[in-house]
């Protein structure tokens, strides 16, 4: 990963028209909504010390428990903003209009939240489980120092990169892999170890990914997101918490084959191709493409493909939508390229997938 992209990352952010609920409002005429930037790799909740000031003088009495909601939804607290924003609104909303909630928390639906310090427990634990995934135990999360620890956290709830950095590197998860950019920004960096091995291309060979995948299932068809049916209840939402194992040997492992991994209930490979309809496709190829030497093709952006001999193809489901840090990006993307360059702080990458299936069939959440 290039210093780029980590900053794409951190620097993310979502604008929030935040109003409060009318029943929750003692006073005449009702406050106007608050209007805030919320970081994508930051959580809801942490947003209450920016929110509370500006509402407290409306508020009925009363203990005050910070949730929020999205067309009726209450949102989950422990995923991430820019997750939550990705996978809820198909048709992105700028500013994102919630209802932020003082009273009556919805215990029914979400699990308890004890404000900053729920959060910050649910990032450390995310984190033991990536450290988990990736190297075999989490010792090395478990192992540090409370300083080390505190810095860490600081470093997320201020989005302060390179403070990060310079307590992440001791992890050694394996996620960062440019180094000379990494040491050049940061002097007291260590070199990073890269997940499984890299060849020449920049691929991986192999490695293991902690990997969140949020599915949101259709029944009917739609060309415009605008006409997309909102998601009303988390049922609706099948969330799968599993490794992806990159293999890189044969092909390249694309963000597709990740995707048919994690979702084979869905999806199958063709039958292998014959000879003359892969020299067809080659010579169509290159028409619309360059190939580079690594043997990836490059579409007209210059994006980077991978070529796939059996394609990617749904049995009976469509895929409308893929979304990774706001970003839609090609089913053919090397799936090293999405992990090195879209993970999350706490060593996981988020996905939300939208897939057109005649039978819903979500997993409990």
């Amino acid at each position: 990963m290039n210093m780029e992209a980590l900053k794409y990352v951190w620097e993310g952010s979502i604008p929030l028209q935040i109003h409060i609920h009318e029943s929750e409002v003692t006073t005449v005429p009702a406050p106007p909504p608050a209007l805030i930037l919320a970081p994508r790799i930051g959580y809801l909740p942490l947003l209450a010390s920016r929110i509370k000031p500006y509402f407290s003088g409306t508020l009925p009495p009363g203990v005050d428990t910070i949730w929020f909601e999205y067309n009726g939804l209450p949102l989950k607290w422990y995923i991430p903003t820019g997750v939550l924003f990705d996978l809820l609104c198909a048709q992105p909303e700028r500013p994102w209009n919630l209802t932020v909630h003082f009273r009556g928390y919805p215990g029914n639906i979400l699990i308890p939240c004890e404000g900053e310090d729920s959060v910050k427990w649910s990032f450390i634990n995310s984190l033991k489980e990536a450290s988990y995934i990736i190297s075999g135990n989490c010792k090395n999360v478990m192992n540090m120092s409370q300083p080390d620890q505190e810095e860490l956290w600081r470093s997320v709830l201020n989005g302060n990169l390179d403070g990060y950095l310079r307590v992440s590197s001791k992890l050694k998860l394996g996620i960062i892999g440019d180094q000379h950019i990494a040491a050049s920004h940061l002097n007291s960096l260590k070199s990073w170890q890269s997940i499984g091995e890299t060849d020449t291309t920049g691929q991986v060979k192999t490695g293991r990914v902690p990997v969140r995948l949020y599915v949101w299932c259709v029944g009917e068809d739609f060309d415009d997101f605008e006409d997309a049916p909102h998601i009303d209840a988390w049922e609706k939402i099948s969330y799968i918490n599993q490794p992806v194992e990159i293999q890189g040997e044969g092909k390249c492992f694309t963000l597709g084959d990740a995707l048919k991994f994690l979702l084979p209930e869905y999806f199958r490979e063709n039958s292998l191709i014959d000879e003359e309809s892969s020299e067809a496709k080659g010579e169509n190829e290159q028409k619309g493409s360059s190939e580079d030497a690594g043997g990836n093709v490059r579409d007209k952006d210059g994006e980077g493909l991978c070529e796939n001999e059996n394609s990617f193809q749904s049995v009976e489901a469509e895929i409308k939508l893929v979304r990774i840090q706001g970003i839609e990006p090609k089913l053919e993307i090397p799936f090293s390229w999405v992990v090195s360059n879209l993970i999350n702080p706490e060593h996981f990458l988020h996905i939300c997938v939208c897939v057109k299936v005649p039978q819903l069939t979500p997993y409990a959440m």
